[in-house]
């Protein structure tokens, strides 16, 4: 049925205007009263949910007592006593070596193929613990460094498994109240100090600083890495958790720099040509399957010029084959075809004797990569993925060409250490924001930050804190002052904000890409300091203060310190939090007293679960 003009009733001219006044005079009040609340809910800092369902005990970022009493007309109560009482119950006692984003217990809903379960999976938010994770029974204070190399605590890590399945390797050997690490690995019998200075014979590099970054896949428990520590070299140990039972907790146990990871389908939370060296000693990674696809991504983060090193299957199988099972003219033919995709990929076979088997990624954009197209095999990656992309990025089954921009890229052409510490970084040009000027400042104000620290936190540069994480770093600064102290430092890039871990790298200082709105790849009781230096202001918008102080708390030791250096603003939220978690803390003026930033100096407790 059509309607038409004449069909329609007829209204008087003064009541229809009236009609549509009154609508629309009350639609405009509805609305301006709607968005003075929604001012007010975002200018405290709080999200809708956080109005809609309030919860008494939980407190959100930015959100303060006298911020929420700033419209009333009576005085605002002071904040301290305003601040709504915080507690978190205690983890189950299974929770002693929890891992939210690779927890074995959320395996099942992922699929098997190339072992992708054992990436990281978040729990989402409905599924997130709000507890605080206890130590094993019987934990005490870690023994200290560099003792701690060669021994821990037996019931800090109680692990049996791994200490039953390679006892016979020496990986380790338990000796009463502790585990000894003898220094073995399945392709060093002879113990990794004799194989570290096979391997300096075979590349020169190790040993006049021109190699100071390593990354070493499938570490077991790290001996190559602490051992490489005593020769300058700064290595990243990666294992995924799987069945040898906290191999990285036994690294970081030990003071030597480990995550959880595992090359698998995502790319590693790295930079491109970030290291000096990678290594695998009979890693079991199947580099020949899949297209090469895990060399692509060794290829990804290697420096041009950069080394890669591989010890057990199929190098010397004419000696060794009879141990791994297999015939040797299947070794023989795995070799070759290792070897084929290698120089196919720009590697040369840069050395070889006995177990060990060096190879060298093209020092520049040489006429090897000219011969890539996005049709070869393998390809040549375009320039619709940034190279330096990590985080939650597919690895992609082509080559990444070293960049025409860059000239002092390769590592012959990057200051030796510990020269290049003090070098910005040609990358440093590409940042937004940054220049070689800016370094400079940073660097000097690094300088005076880490010496005022050590007056607030006496502990810093003695050897009560060795394991140390920088939560949100821009250039390293912080590592960089306090590089002469006996730690080590994991530098944490965001991944929401400019990636500066190039330059972290350049320098000769590691790091990773993270978001603390997730867990971070590691153990619970893995660092002995946390840093960080406006966290909460910077990620305010995303991430909750609670769940983020958590995460600090389960990866903080016990009697571990915690310096918060932020605005006023977050700071009273923080300290109501980090007391529910049975931290201590203490509020300090900074370096500068003009500065508008505090600074919060806290220890976690040693207490025993209930459980």
């Amino acid at each position: 049925m059509k309607y038409s003009k004449e069909d329609k009733p007829e209204r008087a001219g003064g009541a229809g205007a009236g009609g549509r006044a009154v609508p629309v005079a009350l639609l405009v009040i509805v609305l301006c009263a709607f968005s003075f609340y929604l001012g007010g809910v975002y200018s405290t800092g709080r999200s809708l949910l956080d109005s809609i369902q309030p919860a008494p005990t939980l407190l959100t970022l930015g959100t303060t007592a006298a911020q929420q009493s700033s419209t009333q007309a009576q005085p605002a109560p002071s904040t301290a006593t305003a601040l709504a009482a915080v507690s978190f119950p205690e983890c189950p006692a299974d929770f002693q070596d929890y891992t939210p984003c690779t927890d074995p217990r959320r395996w099942r809903r992922y699929g098997n193929y190339r072992l992708s379960f054992m990436e990281r999976h978040c729990p989402p938010p409905p599924e997130r613990q709000q507890c605080l994770v206890p130590p094993p029974r019987g934990y005490k204070p870690p023994i200290r460094w560099p003792k701690s190399k060669d021994q821990c605590w037996y019931r800090n890590v109680p692990y049996d498994w791994i200490n039953s399945q390679k006892s016979n390797q020496h990986w380790l050997a338990k000796d009463g109240d502790r585990f000894r690490f003898p220094g073995g690995g399945t392709m060093f019998p002879n113990g990794v100090g004799a194989y570290v200075d096979a391997m300096r014979a075979l590349i020169p590099g190790m040993r006049d600083g021109t190699v100071r970054t390593a990354l070493d896949t499938g570490c077991g428990v790290a001996s190559w890495g602490g051992d490489l520590l005593g020769r300058g070299i700064l290595t990243v140990s990666l294992a995924p958790r799987d069945n040898h039972e906290a191999q990285v907790q036994f690294a970081l146990e030990r003071g030597i720099p480990a995550i959880l990871g595992i090359i698998s389908t995502q790319r590693l939370p790295f930079p491109s040509a970030a290291f000096d060296m990678a290594h695998c000693s009979r890693c079991l990674i199947p580099w020949t399957e899949f297209g090469g696809l895990y060399l692509l991504e060794i290829h990804r983060v290697l420096r041009p010029g950069g080394f890669w090193v591989l010890s057990g299957p199929p190098i010397n199988y004419e000696n060794r084959w009879h141990g791994w099972n297999t015939t040797a003219q299947a070794q023989k033919a795995d070799f070759d075809r290792l070897k084929k995709m290698l120089a196919a990929m720009c590697f040369k076979l840069y050395n070889i004797k006995g177990d060990i088997a060096v190879w060298q990624k093209s020092p520049d954009a040489t006429a090897c990569y000219d011969k890539l197209t996005p049709i070869t095999t393998p390809a040549k990656c375009d320039d619709s993925v940034d190279p330096d992309a990590a985080w939650y990025v597919p690895m992609r089954p082509c080559v990444t060409a070293p960049s025409a921009r860059y000239k002092k890229l390769g590592l012959n052409a990057t200051p030796k250490w510990p020269q290049r510490l003090a070098v910005a970084p040609e990358r440093i040009n590409v940042i937004p924001g940054s220049s070689a000027g800016a370094f400079k400042q940073d660097d000097a104000k690094w300088k005076l930050r880490a010496k005022h620290y050590k007056t607030l936190l006496p502990a810093l540069g003695t050897d009560k804190i060795r394991n140390v994480m920088d939560m949100n770093t821009v250039y390293g600064g912080f590592a960089a002052s306090i590089i002469k102290d006996p730690v080590w430092v994991m530098n944490v890039v965001s991944s929401y904000g400019p990636n500066s871990l190039g330059v972290v790298y350049d320098r000769g200082l590691i790091g990773v890409n993270h978001d603390w709105c997730e867990a971070f790849s590691t153990y619970p009781r893995t660092y002995d300091l946390l840093h960080l230096d406006g966290l909460f202001t910077a990620e305010s918008h995303r991430c909750e203060m609670k769940f983020v102080l958590l995460e600090m708390d389960r990866i903080l030791r016990p009697t571990g310190y915690a310096i918060i250096r932020e605005s006023t603003y977050f700071l009273d939220s923080v300290a109501a939090i980090a007391k529910g978690m049975r931290w201590s803390c203490e509020r300090r003026n900074p370096e500068n007293k003009t500065d508008k930033d505090k600074i919060l100096i806290c220890q976690k407790k040693l207490w025993a679960g209930k459980q």
